[in-house]
């Protein structure tokens, strides 16, 4: 049920030989297993490509799944076989490679059948790094967001959690070999029933599921050692705080609409202690929660956060406003700078660039996520027309997997449902070295449009990329 911010650290190709030696392939096994990462790598870039190519994109990322996968749809050995193999590499590039260190959690997700709590529809998207639809505005969380949650947890065998947000089940899948209970409420019953029916069926016998607003919690079965919770509510809910066992810790997105921070609180001696884990994006926690919640965002007057970068970063270098942190650097134009894989600006920004600090993405692995998101408000019944503007700068740029995948700012809309309207709107795509300079484009908003996401970054692509002034404006009434 999230969006997922995070650095990811690249993966070699001498580590790729060094595993494939080390398991003692033949050379039909290696080079088996080298179409099979391709392959995988593919589809991975086009769950970007689905951003851009709205129906095209799903379309091949079908195609590409049963070419290269088998049919998901199959369930002798050979398929199952080949879910594994998609999982394995799941774990290894979006999970492990992301910082997931746990032995208990990696194995679980590797274990888990993710492709079980997909609907059919999208099956061939299960082991991507990427939430996925589920039906009632509700996505299945991404893989790396599901882990991390995970392992903040601290799960223990002696363990009994309560989950708020059952969604697909796949969460509480997760957490079943590694605790006790896990006691899981679903506030929409259609997804409830389902979950519970796909739980029993693949033979989770310490998952119990029930249809209610998560808000009251689970009274009957507390204390909680643990509480995970998958949506977003303003603040934490007071039952849940009471329902939590001295001692015992709460993994939870807390904050605004669109601008949420995912959290972990601690019980000690009675009070709650909160540590900010990193910047994210959940769907706001509906009933009791939603009817309290304080600030909105105003759909009349759309607005990215943060856009000229000028707010800086937080303690661990995540850039404030901004989710979904892929191998950026926040630089300013004296070379000072602060976040993840820091270097020395090459490229500093033009005198009449506005501001002192920017934003750089590096990347040299094809097909590798290195971008920033952020989802804002906006009513396309009231906002007939918007300015989208960025300031971009690239060096030494290449495609990745697929063509076309360069440095790009782009903008997709969609309805109250979640599902996406409208084209796709880019300013790009930016090609091997371009100076500094700004894009404007003047668009038309669909009238069923109610939420946008804008990503910037390079789409998969291969150099540097850098980007200041990214701004939306109302155009006129």
């Amino acid at each position: 049920m999230v969006t997922r911010s995070d650095a990811v650290r690249p993966v070699q190709k001498t580590k790729v030989e060094e595993n494939e030696a080390m398991n003692g392939a033949n050379a039909n096994e290696t080079q088996q297993k080298r179409q099979t990462m391709t392959s995988l790598g593919l589809i991975q870039q086009f769950s970007s490509t689905l951003f851009r190519r709205r129906g095209f994109g799903l379309l091949m990322i079908g195609v590409l799944a049963c070419l290269f996968f088998g049919p998901a749809s199959s369930t002798n050995a050979q398929s199952d076989a080949q879910w594994q193999r998609q999982r394995q590499r799941m774990v290894d590039v979006a999970v492990r490679a992301a910082g997931v260190t746990d032995p208990q959690v990696l194995k679980s997700m590797s274990d888990t059948r993710r492709h079980e709590f997909v609907p059919r529809k999208f099956r061939e998207r299960s082991y991507l790094d990427a939430g996925v639809p589920i039906g009632n505005k509700q996505t299945i969380s991404s893989p790396f967001i599901v882990a991390y949650m995970t392992q903040s947890l601290d799960p223990k065998p002696t363990d009994k959690v309560l989950e708020i947000g059952t969604g697909s089940g796949y969460q509480a899948a997760i957490l079943s070999p590694l605790v006790k209970e896990v006691y899981s409420i679903e506030i929409v019953e259609s997804l409830g029933k389902r979950a519970a029916k796909v739980l029993k069926k693949l033979n989770y016998k310490n998952v119990f599921t029930k249809i209610g607003d998560g808000y009251q919690g689970w009274a009957e079965h507390a204390p909680f050692d643990k509480i995970i919770v998958t949506c977003s509510p303003e603040d934490i809910p007071k039952p849940l705080i009471e329902q939590l066992a001295e001692g015992g810790r709460i993994v939870v997105p807390i904050g605004e609409r669109h601008q949420q921070t995912l959290y972990l609180v601690e019980k000690v001696d009675g009070k709650m202690q909160p540590q900010a884990l990193r910047p994210t994006l959940f769907v706001p926690m509906t009933g009791k929660a939603e009817d309290e919640r304080e600030q909105l965002p105003d759909p009349t007057n759309p607005k990215i956060l943060n856009g000229d970068f000028e707010e800086g970063v937080d303690e661990k270098g995540f850039v404030k406003g901004w989710y979904y942190q892929r191998n950026l650097t926040w630089k300013s134009s004296d070379a000072s700078e602060s976040g993840p894989n820091n270097s020395v600006a090459e490229n500093s920004k033009d005198n009449d660039t506005d501001g002192n600090h920017f934003v750089e993405f590096n990347n040299q692995v094809p097909g590798q996520h290195a971008h920033l998101m952020q989802r804002f408000s906006i009513d396309g019944r009231e906002v007939p027309r918007l300015r989208f503007t960025a300031k971009v700068a690239c060096r030494n740029t290449s495609e990745g997997l697929y063509p076309g995948d360069l440095p790009d700012v782009a903008l997709w809309f969609y309805d109250e449902k979640l599902h996406e309207v409208g084209r796709t709107v880019k300013l790009g795509p930016f090609r091997e070295n371009e100076s500094w300079h700004e894009r404007k484009r003047e668009i038309r908003v669909p009238i069923a449009a109610r939420t946008a996401i804008v990503r910037i970054g390079l789409f998969g692509g291969t150099g540097t990329a850098q980007f200041d002034d990214v701004r939306v404006e109302k155009i006129g009434e």
